[in-house]
């Protein structure tokens, strides 16, 4: 259970038409936050911020991930997926990463779906009503441009100044009508790159 959780929020884009055109496959975005009291909020500043992703992180992760993998309908479902953090204006953007960027809480989500990919991530401080973006990949596949999507919805009251958001999100298939090519396709036309 994770404690001081305010509210479980949901979101979910089902695309038909793209462009004028009719959407072939399924294209589904999902995003689920949790909206939870900052466990380093009013303490000043804390220098061991260990014990709070301890007792946080891994039940939050587990949490999110069982309603991502609901929604969609099981983690077989999701082809892409991310994660996001929005702290509010009295705490620090360490916190926010401090919760998404532990093995505690990404882990329940790369093992639901599946993945072998990065789990592509945001994290920012900002007020309530702030556009939450989770930005997407394929969760086998970094170089599918297909799944370089983003998930954006808001939640009017949060996070408030003590909060954190924390969210996930899915896609069920790729972009509509993909027809950029992948990172592979620029290697094979430019060839090696010197740095």
């Amino acid at each position: 259970m994770v404690a001081a959780l305010r509210k479980l929020v949901t979101y979910v884009e089902d695309t038909r038409i793209e462009g004028g055109k009719a959407v072939g496959a399924p294209f589904k975005l999902i995003g689920v936050a949790a909206v939870l009291k900052n466990p380093w909020a009013g303490r000043g500043f804390v220098e061991d911020l260990r014990p709070e992703i301890h007792a946080v992180a891994g039940d939050l992760g587990a949490l999110l991930t069982a309603a991502v993998c609901d929604m969609a309908g099981g983690g077989q479902a999701i082809e892409g997926y991310g994660k996001a953090a929005v702290v509010g204006l009295d705490g620090e953007v360490e916190h926010a990463s401090a919760l998404i960027h532990t093995l505690r809480f990404g882990n329940h989500y790369r093992k639901a779906v599946g993945a072998k990919s990065y789990l592509s991530f945001t994290n920012i401080r900002a007020g309530a009503g702030t556009a939450i973006m989770i930005p997407l990949m394929h969760k086998l596949d970094e170089g599918m441009r297909s799944h370089y999507l983003t998930v954006n919805f808001s939640i009017p009251d949060a996070p408030a100044a003590d909060e954190i958001v924390v969210a996930l999100g899915a896609s069920i298939g790729g972009r509509p009508h993909h027809r950029i090519g992948d990172r592979y396709q620029d290697l094979k036309e430019l060839g090696p790159l010197e740095l």
